[in-house]
């Protein structure tokens, strides 16, 4: 089902379960919040409408629904996504969202006009609006990254407006709410003419005066503004479908009131997550001594799991189900991530091993034999990070007579091991994806499979899926092939060594600087090989882009770490070069192919990767800003978007700063790729590719840690009738296809907190750090950069700075910081600096208070400055 589609199945809607938060009603509601609710049982939350109500009401267009996403920095505001593109439904307080959690699929019905959101129209509202998670698809980016991480499957930061979450307003924790919300709603309730003008705190207190705006609408009731200067808001009637895992990680307290009921029965749980509510957990599951010892456990890291949310609870109730360990350290941190987003990492199932081949050292049989090519005596090698275990795929080229060269992707055939119906199927499409830490990867599949009987190492026989061109030089196809192989890898390169013999081609390498080659092959015959194909691969980029494809190549952290410990050592910006590129372009030729062969075998079954455009308002708002920035920047398409970041800037620091700041945010409207079925969508048109501008795209190549793929090789066998066709029905593969789609993303976001989580802790044991950064947006008391060195985004706020005075105003449409520093001497002035889009800063990252918190503090710019 496509999430932002209005429409739905009335077969999908099931009972709703439980829900979920510690209860923030909206501005309606805020005045109840300082009654006492002992013994009070009115309803907080509205009864959930009827499943029959439901249906009817989206089929009536009276409905609609979406993937809800919560703010993480406000988590009193979330979001669902307008289904015409245009700006976000606004969902304002805890009741509102009516127990629906971070992600669920909720069903909203649309508040009158008199209640809906006020927008300023200097923008300074849009922050809010686009806090959800990176959205740009792994298609986009560079694909081969280092660490444990693998080919295709490009890790970027969270793509947040705000940068990296940094929880100030949150870590008062959720007790703090209730000022919170008082500001918003004034702030909220201003007249849309007003802007703030901030000066500095004097005796640690920032004051404000507000001046009348000279242009927008001067009235702030919603029914006389037009539609540009209002955001729809609405109420969750329905869960539709509970895609969080309803599992946290959080602290446990004892209850306040020592002499309630309750108190001898149940702790409180204080998620971690503010999105997530606060629980009431029994004192059964807490440990024997948390009574007589709070404080002995306020740093210790739990696992909780939400069972219920009634409509007449601020809390939900749920129960305790592990100690993780110690708050900041680095195995519970990450167990606590990995449960979080419902990732399985326990060991697999004796029934499930039990469906590997059993007798070791397992052997191709000659009937299997029979039925491939056999490509053993070919030269065929690997190229990977440098620690991967799991290698996927392999590379051949071989120059032919008439000047033309012969290009083989060669693909672990993983669904020759892993049969339909199976167990080892079944939790292999329930895991649906590896899942990869900064320090482990949690398989998809035993890592029998992963790591020897599936895996190309070299010298050994494997089965594999292969396409073979005839190409010219300059990468034209002349001929095709598909078909199912054998081959035998003569070397395990890694990216290095071959970006080795792309930087010296003359160099002819010794034994001792390659990893052991087979005998028979010769290093002069792989070099040539390498080489030939890197030529080609440039042919196919530059025509990829000439023929309007998009990359945003944007900065990803890689870290050292101590091999005795398992601490970060070191971390730096990992380097996409050319050999990269190689094999990237040669495993996206391979996938448009594949693609094609399959939906013309099975217009109605085939299992293909489609990327939407990006959302109409957020696009619209970037290209605003850049008109106010002075960029000429071409929005109509994703190769215009990609010649104007290409050659829009030069080479020299700022100038690759700039392109570093908007690569992120030309990233913000960017929607998520998605696997599809062709059956479900009507218009072909839709099954577009938006970032590589192709009509057709698939995953077909890493069939060892996605479950996608596997799927891809089991439709490509069956067209080209090696195997019967696929049993599954077009419905079945679309949920498949939804399923995969939702473990993928979660995938993403837990790699993501993977790598936030040991950056915390780098910053915690060798910090302070100092860099370079860029601002990347200026509001009136803060201001985001991106961290150069380490590719993070951070918000430093006003007043941690020295500052004798700052001020906030716009220069034009410009936002614009005035900051004047306390001076060092007596005697000296005060230095003032101007803060604004694109300014070049120094900045130190230093260890906060909490565990995993750190903070930017901008460093004081010299007097000659």
């Amino acid at each position: 089902m496509n999430n932002s589609d209005s429409r739905i199945n009335p077969r999908q809607l099931g009972t709703p379960r439980g829900g979920s938060y510690a209860t923030v009603p909206a501005s309606s509601d805020r005045k109840n919040l300082n009654k006492p609710t002992r013994g009070r049982k009115k309803s907080i939350f509205e009864a959930y409408m009827s499943k029959e109500d439901v249906s009817a009401g989206l089929k009536r267009g009276e409905l609609i629904q979406g993937p809800l996403r919560i703010n993480p920095k406000k988590y009193h505001e979330a979001f669902i996504p307008s289904p015409d593109g245009s700006r976000d439904i606004f969902i304002d307080g805890v009741v509102a969202r009516n127990r629906a959690l971070n992600g669920d699929i909720v069903v909203v019905r649309l508040l009158p006009r008199d209640q809906w959101k006020v927008i300023k129209p200097d923008g300074s509202d849009k922050e809010t609006e686009v806090t959800h998670e990176s959205d740009v698809p792994e298609d986009m980016l560079g694909t081969c990254v280092p660490q444990e991480t693998a080919k295709g499957d490009a890790q970027s930061p969270d793509v947040i407006i705000e940068a990296q979450f940094d929880d100030n307003d949150a870590e008062h924790g959720q007790d703090h709410l209730q000022d919170m919300l008082t500001d918003d709603i004034k702030k909220l309730s201003l007249d849309t003419g007003e802007k703030a003008h901030l000066h500095g705190k004097a005796a640690g207190v920032t004051g404000v005066h507000r001046t009348k705006q000279e242009d927008g609408p001067k009235v702030s009731d919603p029914r006389l503004l037009p539609d540009e200067f209002l955001q729809r808001t609405a109420k969750v009637v329905y869960i539709l479908e509970k895609k969080h895992s309803r599992a946290a990680t959080g602290f446990i307290k004892l209850l306040a009131d020592r002499n309630s009921e309750l108190f001898k029965r149940c702790a409180m749980f204080s998620p971690v997550d503010h999105r997530v509510p606060r629980v009431y957990v029994p004192l059964a599951d807490c440990p024997p001594d948390f009574v007589t010892k709070p404080e002995a456990y306020s740093q210790m890291l739990f696992i909780c799991r939400i069972m219920d949310w009634k409509e007449d609870s601020n809390f939900a109730s749920g129960q305790l189900c592990k100690s993780l360990g110690q708050a900041g350290e680095i195995e519970p941190e990450s167990e606590g991530i990995l449960t979080e987003y419902g990732v399985d990492f326990s060991d697999f199932s004796s029934e499930v091993l039990e469906c590997l081949p059993q007798n070791l050292p397992w052997v191709i049989s000659p009937g299997e034999l029979a039925k491939r090519r056999d490509l053993r005596k070919e030269c065929i090698f690997t190229i990977d990070p440098s620690t991967a275990r799991d290698l996927d795929d392999a590379l051949s080229c071989k120059q032919l007579p008439d000047g033309n060269l012969e290009v083989g992707v060669h693909i672990a055939d993983v669904s020759y091991f892993v049969l339909e119906e199976t167990a080892l199927d079944k939790v292999a499409s329930e895991r649906a994806t590896s899942v990869y830490l900064v320090q482990k990867v949690i398989p998809m599949l035993p890592r029998l499979l992963c790591e020897e009987l599936c895996s190309l190492n070299p010298m050994q026989d494997r089965l594999t899926f292969s396409v073979i061109w005839k190409l010219t030089p300059e990468g034209k196809i002349l001929d095709e092939w598909f078909g199912r192989t054998v081959i035998c890898s003569c070397v395990k390169l890694s990216y290095d060594h071959a970006q080795s013999m792309i930087d010296s081609p003359g160099k002819v390498l010794s034994p001792e600087e390659l990893p052991p080659v087979s005998p028979q092959h010769s290093i002069a015959e792989i070099q040539e090989a390498v080489l030939n194909l890197h030529r080609v691969a440039q042919h196919l980029r530059k025509q990829r882009f000439t023929e309007g494809a998009l990359h945003l190549d944007q900065m990803k952290l890689s870290f050292t770490l101590d091999q005795e410990s398992g601490m970060p050592q070191g971390c730096y910006i990992y380097q996409y070069r050319d050999s990269n590129r190689l094999v990237e372009e040669f495993m996206l030729l391979a996938n448009m192919a594949v693609a094609h062969q399959i939906y013309r075998s099975f217009p109605e079954q085939a299992f293909l990767r489609r990327h939407p455009p990006p959302q109409t308002k957020l696009l619209k708002d970037l290209m605003d800003f850049c008109n106010q920035v002075g960029l000429d920047i071409d929005f109509s398409s994703a190769g215009t978007l990609h010649k104007s970041l290409s050659e829009t800037f030069g080479a020299d620091k700022y100038s690759r700063a700039r392109k570093e700041v908007l690569t992120y945010m030309f990233s913000r409207p960017m929607q998520m790729a998605l696997y599809f079925c062709t059956g479900i969508l009507a218009d072909e048109t839709l099954f577009q590719h938006y970032a590589l501008n192709v009509p057709f795209y698939t995953h077909f190549t890493s069939p060892i840690r996605r479950y996608a793929d596997i799927v891809v090789h089991r439709l490509l066998s069956a067209s080209l009738g090696a195997r019967s066709p696929i049993k599954m029905e077009k419905e079945a593969i679309q949920k498949q296809a939804d399923h995969c789609n939702d473990r993928k993303m979660a995938s993403k976001r837990v790699q993501e907190l993977s790598a936030d989580l040991f950056f915390s802790v780098f910053v915690r044991e060798c910090g302070p750090l100092e860099s370079e950064a860029m601002v990347m947006g200026v509001l009136s008391k803060a201001f985001d950069v991106l961290v150069l060195k380490f590719g993070v985004q951070k918000r430093i706020y006003c007043n941690a700075l020295p500052l004798v005075d700052f001020h906030f105003q716009k220069a034009g449409k410009k936002p614009e910081l005035t900051l004047l520093w306390e001076p060092e001497e007596l005697e000296e002035e005060s230095v003032s600096q101007v803060i604004t889009i694109f300014t070049l800063v120094e900045v130190v990252l230093t260890a906060d208070g909490g565990p995993l918190k750190y903070s930017a503090l901008l460093k004081r710019p010299s007097l000659d400055k």
